[in-house]
C-alpha cells in the first residue's frame, strides 16, 4: 500500500505541470498546478486510508468527556506561544487572558486537562505568529496545500516554523513533541467529519476548502471583526432604479 501510494503521489506531482485553466487562475494561488494535485493526494490517499479511519475509530472509542479533556491539554501546552504572539502584535488584554488562562488551566486545572480558565470569564483568544506577520502588515504570501497538513500560506507555514520553537513546546522532548502534535491532528480530524458533506456536495472542492480557509484566516486576524469591503465609490443607482 506505500509503495502504491508513493507511485500515486509522483504521478499526481507530475500531472500538476498541467497548466490550470483561465476561469481556475487565482492569484491568491499561484502554485495552484502543484497544489490540487496535492489536495487530491492529500484526500484520496492520506485521508481515505490513513487519517479519517484513525479519526472514525478515535470518535468510537473515546469517550467525549476524555476528548474534551485531550483537546483542553494540547490547547493549554500552547498557550504560552499564544501571550508571546499577543503582546508582539500589542494586545495587551489578549496577552494577560492567555496568560490567566495557562496559570488556571495549569494549576486548578490539573495541568491543563479540565477548562476551568472559562468558567471564570477567561476565553480563548488564540493568536499565532501567522497573525503576527499580518499584523505586522505582511501579505498572505501564495496559497499552500501541503502533503499531510492541508492548506496554508507562506506567511502561516513561516509562522508555524516559529512557533514551534516556542516554550514549552521546545521543552518537550521529540517523542512527546510528535505525540501532542499526534493528538492535534486526529482530534482536528475528527472535529470535521460532521462537515464532510459539505465539501463532498460543493461542484469544487479545492476551490471550497481554499476560500474557507481564507475566510478563516481573516477572521482570526481580525479577532472575528474583519473589515467590511466597502461598495464601489463608482456604483450608479440610478442605474439600478432604471432597470
Amino acid at each position: 500500500m506505500l509503495r502504491q501510494s508513493l507511485v500515486l503521489f509522483g504521478l499526481l506531482v507530475l500531472a500538476g505541470c498541467a497548466q490550470v485553466p483561465d476561469e481556475k487562475i487565482d492569484e491568491r494561488d499561484p502554485l495552484q498546478s502543484f497544489n490540487r494535485p496535492m489536495y487530491d493526494f492529500n484526500m484520496d490517499v492520506l485521508d481515505a486510508y490513513v487519517l479519517r479511519p484513525v479519526a472514525v475509530g478515535y470518535v468510537a472509542v473515546t469517550p467525549t468527556p476524555v476528548r474534551r479533556s485531550i483537546v483542553n491539554f494540547t490547547g493549554n501546552i500552547s498557550a504560552p506561544t499564544d501571550v508571546i504572539n499577543a503582546t508582539l502584535q500589542g494586545k495587551a488584554g489578549n496577552a494577560g487572558v492567555s496568560l490567566a488562562r495557562f496559570l488556571v488551566n495549569s494549576t486548578v486545572g490539573i495541568f491543563g486537562l479540565f477548562d476551568v480558565a472559562t468558567s471564570l470569564g477567561l476565553n480563548i483568544v488564540d493568536e499565532d505568529f501567522g497573525q503576527t506577520l499580518g499584523v505586522w502588515g505582511i501579505g498572505d504570501g501564495a496559497y499552500l496545500m501541503l502533503p499531510g497538513m492541508g492548506p496554508s500560506t507562506a506567511r502561516n507555514l513561516t509562522g508555524d516554523v516559529v512557533d514551534s520553537f516556542v516554550l514549552p513546546k521546545i521543552a518537550l522532548t521529540t517523542p512527546q513533541t510528535v505525540l501532542v502534535f499526534a493528538l492535534k491532528a486526529v482530534e482536528a480530524r475528527a472535529s470535521l467529519i460532521p462537515q464532510e458533506s459539505l465539501l463532498n456536495e460543493s461542484l469544487d472542492p479545492y476551490i471550497f476548502m481554499k476560500d474557507i480557509y481564507f475566510q478563516r484566516q481573516l477572521y482570526e486576524l481580525y479577532d472575528g471583526n474583519p473589515p467590511v469591503e466597502k461598495e464601489p465609490e463608482d456604483f450608479d443607482e440610478d442605474f439600478l432604479e432604471s432597470l
